[in-house]
């Protein structure tokens, strides 16, 4: 019944820098900086050979860029790049800009001894996209995080198989980084990893409006698999689990490739499958070495990546997802630009009657027109947020709003159902508050709080920040 269930779901839904470059037979090579590989559109393979000193999860960091580029312009949103080790395909990037980005793939298990990496410019780019420029490229096998990128799951794109673009994610819903975290196990000495993925947008799932006021973002962030492994760090048999289709967490029964988990992305808002679609072009190995920082919400991984917000931003404009003009009145989702971006921690307490569960909304008063509050729900009891822990929103401003403008902001406690159950909300801090500037990246954070509110039904709403 299981594997009927996940079939159904399917259907569903260098160690050295500066390592010798190497032309692939009969290609011919533009004149670059030294330490920078051009890939042509009509030009072959271009290759890096490295040593590595022992066995391990390799992982390729570069900088790159693509002329030409702008995931925010149709017919121009990104060129692709095929990486392969030892002529064996092992994963593609989504190059979304003409900007320099730093990007790290991982390159999965090689041996010790000598090694070739094999890059090219790869079907599913756009057309205005004729090369690819990758400075500074490292190939290492890293000594700290082994186990993490042993482990992490190998994406394969979402194709609509068998009437979809098996290239979509080339234009819509990239991924762009990952990262992973751990928790202790109950048998001692084992520990349970857990993946996470940052997708550019969402095709489907919550809508534009709900994403920016529960979470902070339009992108997509999304756990994708989950596993137990030993003190040696191997595999516990039968814990393998995955983020299915309608966000059910599944048993894994696919394949590995040594113990990459293979799947793939088989829904409109990003959930995954098991089961392969036939002959897929692009696969995703991200190099998920990296953790969540302590105490913060996930959204603190785009920070650290802040091109990441410009590619959430130009994905929603360029998909008309975006009104104009944009309005603060309204409650549809307006300029990317136009928002102040917040995280802050809240716990829900106990409830004291019968109703629903309270959910919270920041509230913000600028300098000029301190009787106006902007709320992030927009009055909306289904677009507060009713989660504990460090979490996001993001309030909707008028066009031309600079941080400096603002001149308070406080919560607001609200049931989310039919009736009230009382129970109480504690508001502890304000970890970051910033906007985007006119190229759509975070700016500077311009408040922070720390201290506690309590919010109750008859005292609903507290400042938290006063400029």
């Amino acid at each position: 019944m299981r594997s009927r269930a996940r079939h159904a779901a399917s259907f569903l839904a260098a160690v050295l820098a500066g390592a010798p470059l190497v032309l692939a037979p009969g290609t011919a090579a533009r004149a670059a900086a030294p330490g920078t590989i051009v890939l042509e559109r009509d030009g072959g393979a271009r290759t890096i050979a490295f040593t590595a000193d022992r066995a391990g999860e390799a992982v390729i960091g570069f900088t790159a860029a693509a002329p030409g580029v702008s995931w925010g312009r149709a017919g121009a949103e990104s060129a692709v790049v095929a990486v392969s080790v030892d002529g064996r395909h092992v994963t593609d990037l989504v190059v979304p800009s003409a900007d320099p980005v730093p990007r790290s793939l991982g390159l999965g298990h090689v041996g010790a001894g000598a090694h070739t990496v094999a890059l090219r410019f790869a079907e599913g780019s756009a057309d205005a996209a004729g090369s690819v420029t990758l400075a500074r490229p490292t190939v290492r096998v890293p000594e700290v995080g082994q186990v993490a990128l042993r482990h992490a799951p190998l994406i394969v794109g979402r194709t609509g198989w068998p009437f979809g673009d098996p290239h979509q994610n080339a234009t819509t819903d990239a991924p762009l980084v990952a990262w992973h975290e751990t928790r202790p196990a109950a048998t001692a000495g084992h520990r349970i990893l857990e993946y996470s993925l940052v997708w550019s947008n969402e095709d489907g799932g919550t809508d534009t409006p709900g994403l920016l006021a529960r979470w902070g973002r339009t992108s997509d962030i999304e756990w994708t698999y989950r596993v137990e492994v030993d003190a040696s760090g191997d595999r516990v048999p039968g814990t393998a689990v995955y983020h299915g289709p309608f966000h059910i967490t599944l048993n894994f029964a696919g394949r590995y490739e040594r113990d990459h988990p293979v799947l793939q992305t088989c829904t409109h808002n990003n959930n995954l499958c098991d089961v392969i679609g036939p002959n897929p072009p692009l696969r995703f190995l991200p190099d998920a070495s990296r953790t969540l920082p302590a105490g913060r919400a996930r959204e603190a991984v785009m920070e650290r990546e802040p091109w990441t917000y410009r590619v959430m931003a130009q994905e929603l404009v360029r998909e008309g997802k975006v009104e104009e003009p944009s309005d603060p009145a309204t409650p549809e989702a307006g300029d990317p630009r136009a928002y102040l971006f917040v995280e802050f921690a809240m716990e829900v307490g106990d409830a004291t009657a019968i109703g629903s569960a309270p959910g919270v909304a920041l509230g913000v008063r600028l300098k000029d027109d301190p009787s106006v509050l902007y709320r992030s729900d927009h009055g909306r009891a289904d677009r507060a947020i009713g989660r504990d822990g460090a979490v996001s929103t993001a309030v909707e401003l008028p066009p031309g709003t600079r941080t400096s403008d603002v001149a308070s902001v406080e919560a607001v406690r609200l049931p989310t159902g039919l009736g009230d159950g009382g129970a109480p909300v504690s508001v502890t801090a304000i970890e970051r508050g910033f906007m985007l500037d006119d190229a759509y990246l975070p700016g500077p954070s311009a408040l922070t709080w720390d201290g506690a509110v309590t919010l109750t039904p008859g005292e609903p709403s507290a400042v938290l920040w006063r400029g």
